[in-house]
């Protein structure tokens, strides 16, 4: 096992203003045990991030920019003063704690239920429905999946609109005591689907040619800069592997633009997911993923996908991402950091317990010196 001090998982990383004590990552990880409908944090939320602030760099799960952007119950949100103040509960404790943590900044689009927005119609970047995803609601305080409701195009007025909300979220995330933010433009949401071909067939600015279909991305980006400066904010993508009905069969272009882009904005990172690994056991696409992606990219990389300790050691020794960001591992070690840096073993997480509920498989999870 590496000495400490020649871990590559071990070493600070600087992301723009954010200072990260190692390059073990948390990723963003929905857990729906938000108050629900209004999407408040809670004390046991506060507990849950705190027990993770060994991180280099938490990302907090996927948090709502606005009531139409939900598309799961019990999920957080960053628009209202209350939801700001519950918020700052969860900051101040991870901080106490010694970590750093970044609130993802979500749109869901048309991965949403009518149930989840009463009188507001769930929205994309075209009307096409997409038969695969479902969202999570809540029946009679019973978490059920469902098909989505049918989507309507977002007109322009209604796109400047969700950019400000980008900008008020990010301004409301530093408000509530979080480091930075992260717009969340990957796993086939209300960003990406102005990305992919397959679902937007706009004929307007934000339609058509590869520059057109990043457009929405980047200018919730510059949103959020405006806002909070370059510095403090990051960006998720996923570009291969079909997921909630995304399906690009040639995405390089749009995601080396994207990462040409935001370099050129100097932003704090580019966090890059793989999402074929959210199907249990599915084999890596990162290789392909960094090939697509090429020098795309000089800003700090962050990769995201089902890494063991020796993975992330040699991608982040060969200089192919600054850190890596770990999901299932985190939800079920609390202490991950150590235990990877160690070579000690890892609780299995319990994927029963992964949305809704309480403490049970949420806060309960020990770390090795409490097992």
């Amino acid at each position: 096992m590496p000495a400490t001090q020649l871990d590559p998982l071990l070493q600070p990383l600087q992301l723009g203003q954010i200072s990260a004590a190692n390059r073990v990552f948390m990723a963003p990880l929905t857990r729906s045990r938000a108050t629900d409908p209004d999407g408040v944090p809670t004390e046991l939320m506060a507990q849950y991030y705190a027990q993770r602030a060994s991180a280099g760099l938490i990302v907090s799960e996927a948090t709502n920019i606005s009531p139409v952007a939900r598309g799961y119950a019990w999920t957080p949100g960053i628009y209202t003063q209350e939801q700001i103040e519950g918020w700052q509960a969860v900051t101040a404790a991870v901080h106490e704690a010694g970590g750093r943590i970044v609130c993802q900044l979500w749109h869901t689009g048309r991965v949403s239920h009518e149930s989840l927005h009463p009188g507001q119609s769930t929205v994309s970047s075209s009307a096409k429905e997409c038969d695969q995803c479902q969202a999570y609601i809540n029946v009679d305080g019973i978490g059920q999946r469902a098909p989505t409701t049918p989507p309507r195009a977002l007109s322009i007025a209604e796109i400047d609109e969700t950019i400000a909300d980008y900008a008020t979220a990010s301004t409301n995330a530093i408000n509530a005591g979080f480091d930075g933010v992260e717009i969340h433009s990957a796993n086939g949401y209300l960003l990406q689907q102005f990305i992919s071909p397959n679902v937007n067939d706009r004929d307007d600015q934000y339609g058509g040619d590869v520059e057109s279909r990043v457009r929405f991305t980047l200018e919730a980006v510059d949103a959020a800069i405006g806002a909070i400066g370059a510095g403090r904010v990051g960006v998720r993508i996923s570009p291969l592997f079909p997921f909630n009905g995304i399906d690009d069969p040639n995405p390089g272009p749009a995601y080396r633009l994207i990462g040409n882009e935001v370099s050129k904005r100097e932003i704090a990172f580019l966090h890059i997911a793989d999402t074929a690994t959210m199907a249990q056991g599915a084999a890596s696409s990162m290789p392909e993923i960094l090939a697509l992606m090429g020098d795309s990219a000089t800003v700090p990389v962050v990769l995201n996908g089902a890494y063991d300790a020796k993975r992330a050691r040699d991608d982040i020794a060969s200089g192919a991402a600054a850190a890596i960001a770990f999901g299932r591992a985190f939800l079920a070690n609390p202490d991950l950091p150590r235990r990877l840096a160690e070579g000690l073993e890892l609780n299995e997480p319990n994927p029963r317990t992964f949305y809704g509920g309480e403490a049970v498989g949420y806060t309960d999870y020990p770390s090795w010196s409490a097992g």
